[in-house]
């Protein structure tokens, strides 16, 4: 009879170690690599903004046969963090661009246009996204990227209401294909319409969705047309802050009238990232910050948002997007078609 030690008779067997991922090394490496590629599409068709190539080689990358394994599948880790944290870093850098001294120079009747565009974009939008019976927050995005900056605001706005990452994904592929759509289209609309250069300008300041694409717009009427273009934009990013802490607020009442349990997250009235962007505008406002570094910050601004926006696009499914295609181009039809009435009108009371 065989002797059986009690000291090993009890021991469990060894459970073997699973091996470590590989993190978000690769995820990151991605968005670097399509980083690189937006910034080479920019300068061989400097029409295109470098965020909206981003976009778009993010949905290819996570479509493409050969890629699309990785991407959904070793990249996603890094890629989510690109769109998160990233996202944040570059909108904190978005408020150097933004002094109040400008807003002030706009002059109280065009701050007051800009007011009226951005609410009755953001309300018109998401009442029709809830009666269009869009799925979980799609109509809060939507109406963020298209009254304030695009898929920047999408960005924000999804990080303090918890927000599906399918749903952020949609919406900012559509918010990206309008700003990419308006490039071509407003300056066929400029003369037409009776706008002079500045004029034009403003429309387009107050009524495209992204930074870059309101450069890209704006510029085919000049100098004057561009730097208008430019503070009313930013004058449409001012209100970022606001709304976002306004989303935060509703979330929390929100949670709280659905009885949500003590250790649940508890979203900051003002998040982290907002208090930093306007602590940059406050920075931008001194006048001591030389243009070198503006310039740097401006750089960096761009590449961490254009990876941010390729992490995003990485998490489009085209095939759930083509189900819910009709009621969201529909919605994305009437709010471009509310945002450029409403900003022409205003503009037309304006100058």
């Amino acid at each position: 009879m065989a002797v059986v030690d009690s000291r090993t008779a009890t021991r469990p067997a060894p459970v073997p170690r699973a091996k470590a991922g590989p993190g978000k090394l690769p995820g990151l490496a991605m968005a670097a690599a399509g980083v690189a590629l937006a910034w080479g599409t920019h300068r061989l068709v400097p029409a295109v903004p470098m965020l909206t190539a981003a976009v778009v080689l993010g949905i290819a990358a996570a479509h493409l046969p050969g890629v699309r394994t990785r991407v959904r599948g070793v990249g996603k880790p890094g890629l989510t963090l690109a769109g998160k944290r990233l996202m944040r870093v570059g909108i904190v850098l978005l408020g150097l661009k933004l002094s109040l001294d400008d807003v002030l120079g706009l002059g109280w009747a065009t701050v007051a246009m800009v007011f009226a565009v951005v609410a009755a974009t953001f309300f018109g939008t998401l009442w029709l996204g809830r009666r269009l019976g869009l799925r979980g927050d799609q109509p809060l995005l939507i109406a963020t990227g298209y009254s304030i900056c695009g898929a920047s605001a999408i960005g924000a706005v999804s990080e303090v209401s918890g927000s599906d990452e399918k749903d952020v994904a949609t919406s900012v592929a559509l918010v990206t294909l309008c700003g990419t759509l308006a490039i071509a289209v407003l300056p066929l609309l400029h003369h037409p319409l009776g706008l002079g250069d500045a004029a034009f300008g403003r429309w387009v300041g107050a009524s495209v969705h992204d930074v870059g694409q309101v450069v890209a717009t704006a510029q085919t009427a000049g100098p004057a047309a561009l730097g208008e273009a430019v503070l009313v934009k930013l004058m449409r990013v001012a209100l970022l802050a606001p709304l976002v802490a306004a989303v935060a607020m509703a979330v929390r009442q929100r949670r709280a009238a659905a009885g949500a349990p003590a250790e649940g997250k508890r979203p900051a009235l003002v998040p982290l990232f907002v208090l930093g962007f306007l602590a940059m505008v406050a920075l931008r406002t001194t006048g001591r910050l030389p243009g070198g570094a503006l310039d740097a910050a401006a750089q960096a601004q761009e590449l961490l948002l254009a990876a941010a926006l390729f992490g995003l696009g990485s998490a489009v499914h085209l095939p759930s997007l083509v189900r819910t295609g009709g009621r969201v181009a529909a919605l994305g039809l009437c709010s471009w078609v509310v945002v450029a009435g409403v900003s022409y009108g205003g503009v037309l009371l304006t100058t």
